[in-house]
């Protein structure tokens, strides 16, 4: 996904800059969000993870660049922005948002976890990305990565949510991982329905017969229509369908 502009923040001011100039610093902290027709989920979550990430004598810089960030967005057209700070210096791509979709097909990482800062997002999407692209000459969408023991931690680009019945369940929260903002929106709807929700550790075999989605703030709800060698999946009709829709209804103005 390339920019269609990058600002830096400088003097108080998001000033353009060429997009050459990312390639020099690696990412220390990264947030994106989707835009559609000025329309945001959960901005404020996203906020508040990207600041709550930064070095803390850099929150109130942190603030005053969001700030003119959010100032600086499309109010038309579907956009998907990233907040970056990289050496010390702090950054707004501004992307068009691709293609979205309902749907994915997931395979399990069978090596190593590349991840060295687990629970922030930013320092490990480089190394997230070369499995979600050695995942893709495999046919699947995303990659799921896995405890040494086994079991579903989340994806390279997505939280893991899945169904036992009318129960909504993911992984334990001490499994190491970035505190996705569209799985705590789809939860917390959950938990507003009346529903209940629940934690548990599994194996991918352990979700055999499941309807299983993948959340992100891209792509909000997907199913996972496909496992690579992985368990066969289930479906509840309109479930689906109902669940994006009311998730999208939550996305407020700018």
């Amino acid at each position: 996904m390339s920019a269609s502009a990058v600002y830096r923040w400088q003097n108080s001011q998001l000033r353009e800059v060429s997009p050459e100039l990312l390639d020099a610093t690696p990412i220390a902290v990264a947030d994106s969000w989707l835009v559609d027709a000025g329309n945001v989920l959960a901005l404020n979550l996203h906020r508040q993870r990207f600041v709550d990430a930064v070095p803390s004598d850099l929150h109130e810089t942190a603030n005053e660049f969001f700030t003119a960030a959010i100032a600086q967005l499309p109010r038309a057209g579907a956009w998907f922005p990233r907040a970056e700070l990289r050496g010390g210096e702090f950054f707004l791509q501004l992307r068009t948002a691709p293609e979205l979709h309902r749907s994915a097909t997931v395979m399990s990482h069978a090596g190593d976890d590349p991840r060295t800062v687990p629970t922030v997002k930013g320092p490990d999407l480089d190394a997230l990305g070369a499995l979600v692209a050695a995942a893709r000459l495999q046919g699947a969408d995303d990659t799921v990565l896995l405890t040494t023991e086994g079991y579903v931690i989340e994806g390279a680009y997505s939280a893991v949510l899945w169904w036992r019945g009318d129960i909504l369940c993911g992984p334990p929260a001490e499994f190491d991982r970035v505190d996705s903002v569209t799985a705590r929106s789809v939860l917390t709807l959950a938990r507003a329905l009346g529903l209940d929700t629940h934690t548990e550790a599994v194996t991918p075999a352990e979700l055999d017969g499941c309807e299983v989605w993948i959340v992100n703030a891209l792509h909000g709800i997907r199913i996972v229509s496909g496992w690579v060698d992985g368990p066969a999946l289930a479906e509840k009709p309109k479930r689906l369908e109902q669940w994006r829709t009311r998730l999208s209804a939550l996305a407020h103005p700018i």
